[in-house]
């Protein structure tokens, strides 16, 4: 079975998330969007494949917004129709963070700026604890998805919708893929300057993800496993 995962900045991995669907079977094709030089300046050209022929697209996380065109005008349209062609076909899509939010865009919802930033380890309400659990969960972002009219919203917290299920499609707002090592990234380009502004000591979500690691990867395990078993 192939994977397709779409990486969009050389910071993010697919982590747990990548190492579950490697022991479920499937075989990651892993493709990077913007490279390290352009981390700043993201839009960049990149043509993305044909959605037919694959068996699972995963879209992960980035530090940028999906409606912010100016920085990510180039290549975002392309993401967009290959997620929304994929979905079509019934080919399994999981979006995380901005994967989700892509995700949302590309089959007719919104993303908005949430009411305020959510960094850190967060537990959420879940309708579906055995595919979503209740965490707690890895989040680091600014904006939020609206669900398109006919998803269905599975998860969420005061701050915004945390999961939603179209068909094979899932996206889910906070990162089942997050190791310490990738977080540790994410406070060397710009997070630190974000948690600063935000009053957050930015060694404490690195920390916490340490002291996390196993309970997120049996958290990330499961919603791997529900996620598939689930599939039509």
């Amino acid at each position: 079975m192939r994977a397709l995962v779409i990486r969009h900045d050389p910071v993010t991995e697919p982590g747990l998330v990548g190492d579950r669907l490697i022991e479920r079977g499937y075989e990651l094709t892993l493709l990077t969007v913007v490279p390290e030089e352009q981390h700043h300046t993201p839009n960049v050209r990149f043509d993305f494949p044909d959605a037919d022929g694959w068996d699972l697209v995963v879209s992960l996380g980035a530090p940028w917004s999906v409606y912010d065109e100016t920085t990510v005008g180039r290549w975002i349209g392309g993401e967009l129709a290959l997620l929304r062609k994929a979905h079509h076909l019934g080919i399994p899509v999981l979006g995380i963070c901005f994967g989700a939010q892509a995700l949302t865009t590309a089959l007719g919802g919104t993303v908005e700026a949430a009411p305020r930033p959510e960094i850190g380890w967060v537990r959420i309400d879940t309708d579906d604890p055995s595919l979503i659990p209740p965490g707690p969960w890895m989040q680091w972002h600014y904006d939020r998805c609206v669900p398109p009219p006919d998803a269905r919203e599975t998860a969420r917290n005061t701050v915004c919708t945390q999961a939603f299920r179209m068909g094979n499609s899932l996206g889910v707002q906070f990162h089942p893929e997050a190791i310490p090592a990738v977080v540790r990234r994410w406070v060397e380009f710009g997070g630190a300057e974000q948690c600063a502004r935000l009053g957050i000591d930015p060694e404490e979500p690195v920390a916490r993800s340490r002291a996390m690691e196993p309970v997120a990867r049996e958290n990330a395990h499961r919603l791997v496993d529900a996620f598939l078993d689930s599939l039509d």
